[in-house]
């Protein structure tokens, strides 16, 4: 798959604000600080088009993306996020799952998590989620440049011990800094939109 032509359409902070319905699209879910908007940049070969921050919680709108009128990727805010206020994280988790149980051009979740820490109690909750509403259950886990490839298997190992994924095929390790396994994202999407067409 190549991509000639992405685009933000818009941040969306309430269900009203959503594009109109129509198109597949795949949601991005994951901690704040997790790699979300490097994924997306990576997988469109732009440096910007989705904004990365420095500082985590930061996205706190679902951000829709137009990636050649063929599919949209859909950036979830980031949860899990200690320094936002109770009342701001709860807004969050409410703008989530409207999302997500509302979303009839939805055809697939996909969870990013570090590598290089064990998923936690969010993350597990997540991904139970994903899974209890029929989604494939795909993990991308980011930021695998840095760590060498053996530690990379055995973390591939624990996340797959502790969301008890039964194929840790759908455990993908990834890296927007050396580019490695992104034409293996980009096939995959392929194939859930051929599925979803």
């Amino acid at each position: 798959m190549k991509i000639k032509k992405p685009e933000l359409i818009i941040t969306a902070a309430r269900e009203k604000q959503y594009p109109k319905e129509g198109v597949p699209e795949i949601a991005l879910a994951g901690r704040s600080n997790v790699g979300k908007s490097s994924l997306i940049n990576t997988l469109v070969n732009r440096k910007n088009l989705a904004r990365t921050s420095g500082k985590p919680g930061k996205t706190q709108t679902i951000n829709f993306y137009n990636i050649d009128d063929k599919f949209r990727f859909v950036d979830l805010p980031g949860y899990g996020y200690a320094k936002v206020s109770l009342k701001e994280r709860e807004k969050w988790g409410e703008m989530i799952e409207t999302y997500l149980t509302k979303r009839k051009s939805l055809v697939e979740v996909i969870l990013l998590l570090d590598i290089r820490h064990k998923p936690g109690e969010h993350d597990a909750v997540m991904y139970n989620w994903i899974k209890s509403f029929g989604y494939n259950g795909i993990v991308i886990a980011t930021k695998c440049d840095k760590l060498s490839k053996n530690k990379r298997q055995k973390q591939i190992s624990v996340i797959q011990r502790e969301l008890e994924i039964e194929n840790k095929n759908l455990i993908i390790p990834f890296s927007a800094t050396k580019k490695i396994n992104k034409d293996k994202v980009l096939d995959l999407v392929d194939e859930i939109i051929e599925i979803n067409k």
